[in-house]
């Protein structure tokens, strides 16, 4: 049987890591022995992990100790490719192949557009990061990017041939079952009403840019009575409450954290906002259109325009443009949409499709079962 192991940090609330927990999965029903193989495993997707997945911990606290860790494991247990998932662990994926001298492939995964990564604020980070990519990407059996803009900004960014880098859209669509809608779990009586609900989903943090969310919500709401529910958590959560307390609106925002399954919330909402300075792909943004909830997004580097169609499935409006996010709200909110060709959209993006491309590049000529 066809071993793949999936290497990642943790599985801690993120895009990749919901990514990845649905790859596993599907590779698992295909028939593939599957490692989930993990630098600590710890996370709220663990439990989303199916029964036959072998979990991995390697219990590494820091990175410089991941090294030593994969080489053991690939000695060890000698999979038949590893899909090694964001920086370091790409680099060291491939560097751990090199001196576990074993004939394991590596399939490296960027998901995210590096030029615009919180990252670089940092000169001499920015330097190890284009020049270990530069370094050891081009002995990688296959090069990923989750669309075409974040395919094109890393080839620009790590000086790479973009003929090398396959796009594969994040699998979001096709998953476990959702559940029917339900009263989300925010205060009794605050999310029902007659007022409209607006929601956003991501972790908190200066990427996702939710300050300029607030104020054109706080814009929105001289117009709209209107409710902003944001699921997530991280480091902006003070932030984030002392601006929509200064706004006059800290009664219209609530801010539960982080919230394992979305959809109820995404059936009820009559809005999902996406304000991301940057986006490698835009999870999110799929998972509305799957539940036939109008979109508005900043046009964002890089796959935000590509999932909306430039504009056909939702609006997109500049990059920390107030006034501009605001109008959009509101005109969405005051338009009527095609729910049923905004459910169709979210079917380009399904699991079953994804994994198809994967296994191109993880195992040609796998045919797609497991079976060796």
């Amino acid at each position: 049987m066809n071993k793949v192991a999936i290497l990642l940090p943790h599985l801690h609330g993120g895009g990749a890591e919901r990514v990845a927990v649905n790859l596993a999965n599907s590779l698992a029903q295909r028939g593939f022995a599957v490692d989930m193989v993990l630098l600590s495993a710890t996370g709220e997707f663990l439990a989303g992990l199916q029964p036959g997945i072998r979990l991995v911990d390697l219990s590494v606290k820091r990175m410089r100790w991941a090294l030593p860790a994969l080489v053991r494991y690939l000695q060890q247990a000698r999979p038949a490719v590893v899909l090694a998932n964001m920086w370091p662990l790409t680099v060291a994926a491939l560097w751990a192949r090199t001196l576990a001298r074993v004939p394991t492939r590596v399939v490296v995964a960027e998901h995210t557009t590096w030029s615009r990564s919180e990252l670089l604020s940092r000169w001499s980070l920015g330097w190890q990061v284009r020049t270990s990519m530069h370094r050891f990407f081009p002995a990688a059996d296959g090069i990923v990017a989750v669309s075409e803009g974040a395919a094109d900004d890393l080839a620009r960014f790590a000086r790479l041939d973009r003929r090398a880098i396959t796009v594969i859209y994040n699998p979001v669509v096709g998953g476990e079952p959702k559940p029917a809608a339900k009263v989300p779990l925010a205060p009794l009586g605050w999310w029902s009403g007659p007022h409209r609900k607006v929601l956003a989903v991501g972790i908190l943090k200066p990427i996702k840019d939710y300050a300029t969310l607030l104020a054109a919500f706080a814009c929105l709401r001289e117009q709209v009575d209107a409710r902003l529910l944001i699921l997530g958590e991280g480091v902006c959560r003070a932030a984030l409450e002392t601006q929509a307390r200064q706004l006059g609106i800290e009664g219209s925002v609530f801010m539960p954290g982080f919230v394992k399954d979305p959809s109820p919330y995404y059936q009820q909402a009559d809005l999902h906002v996406l304000s991301s300075t940057g986006e490698g792909f835009g999870n999110v943004i799929v998972e509305a259109l799957e539940a036939g909830t109008p979109v508005v997004s900043t046009d964002c580097l890089s796959g935000p325009r590509e999932i909306l169609a430039d504009g056909q499935f939702g609006r997109l409006v500049p990059v920390g443009d107030v006034p501009a996010l605001a109008t959009a709200m509101a005109e969405s909110l005051a338009s009527p949409h095609d729910r049923a060709a905004l459910k169709a959209r979210a079917q380009d993006f399904t699991i079953d499709k994804a994994v198809d491309q994967y296994l191109q590049l993880l195992l040609p000529g796998s045919a797609g079962e497991g079976a060796a």
